[in-house]
């Protein structure tokens, strides 16, 4: 059999032989898999707040943390965002935080009338402008997501866009995060 040249792209891009375009992440499921690993400790890394300062894994103690690392200029990444908004709103009374940690080079003068425009408004404004935690975590494009739980060990990650605020996943992340 070949697979002609759509084909092969097709299967490199992790689709399969015959399928269509991919299903837009953020109304269907999610492209990626969520993997879960360990409890495994976290490298160091800091993020800066929607305040302006740094903070460390260490500062969340005792919370369930869902950091999602993406950009603006990332079409999968902006898919997902009012997901993981409608995720944030849901958690919040749960202690459990949805961290979206931009890498965009233009930090919040960038971020912030993009959450404007788009309507985001239970996320905060984080920041990795140097790519650090991104570094340190080991991701290997965006979005990527890291699901803490309250002991800051790493409990599972999603690589690609995924429907945050869907039952399975929201079922998910409660059990990996709100772990101690």
């Amino acid at each position: 059999m070949t697979l002609g040249r759509r084909g092969a792209l097709g299967l490199l891009a992790g689709g399969t032989l015959g399928a269509g375009p991919a299903a837009r992440p953020a109304r269907a499921q999610a492209i990626g898999t969520l993997r879960e690993d360990g409890p495994k400790p976290l490298p160091a890394f800091s993020l800066v707040d929607p305040g302006g300062e740094k903070r460390e894994i260490p500062f969340f103690a005792g919370k369930g943390i869902v950091l999602n690392l993406w950009a603006t200029w990332c079409p999968p990444c902006v898919e997902e965002l009012p997901a993981l908004d409608r995720l944030a709103a849901l958690l919040a009374p749960e202690e459990i935080l949805v961290i979206p940690a931009s890498s965009d080079r233009g930090g919040r003068a960038q971020v912030e009338p993009f959450y404007a425009r788009t309507g985001i408004r239970n996320l905060g404004i984080w920041l990795d402008p140097v790519s650090a935690a991104m570094r340190a975590l080991g991701a290997r494009g965006l979005p990527t997501t890291i699901l803490i739980d309250r002991g800051g060990r790493e409990r599972g990650r999603l690589e690609g866009a995924a429907a945050w605020d869907g039952e399975a996943l929201v079922a998910d992340v409660r059990r990996l995060c709100g772990a101690a």
